[in-house]
């Protein structure tokens, strides 16, 4: 069965850095166009940015715009997520999900499989 699986989160000092990792199975990764969304607590799940599936185009959030970067190695099935200059306002489930749809890859209901998710908290 198709599978995501999320890890790198933890706790984290404001100002500093996190690299999440999805690691996805069960599927042809290559062919998928890969995102990351984010939900807080009492908030709605919001866009992060995603990656195309060759890897050659990337779009973000104006929230992380220069301080979040996202990649992908076909090879090993993995897409990450490095997120730099960290505020608490970043601080929230992390879920990785992928999609064959090519447009409105900001909007969730185009991902069909998504990952559990991993905690990302950042202390002021």
């Amino acid at each position: 069965q198709v599978q995501l699986v999320e890890s790198g989160g933890g706790l984290v000092q404001a100002g500093n850095s996190l690299r999440l990792s999805c690691v996805v199975s069960g599927l042809s990764f290559s062919a998928y166009n890969v995102a990351w969304f984010r939900q807080a607590p009492g908030k709605e799940r919001e866009f992060v940015g995603n990656i195309r599936w060759n890897g050659n185009s990337t779009s973000y959030a104006d929230s992380v715009k220069g301080r979040f970067t996202i990649s992908r190695d076909n090879t090993k099935k993995t897409a990450h997520l490095q997120m730099s200059s960290l505020n608490p306002d970043d601080s929230a489930v992390y879920y990785c999900a992928v999609t064959l749809t090519n447009t409105e890859l900001d909007s969730d209901i185009r991902y069909k499989y998504w990952g559990q998710g991993t905690q990302v908290t950042v202390s002021s």
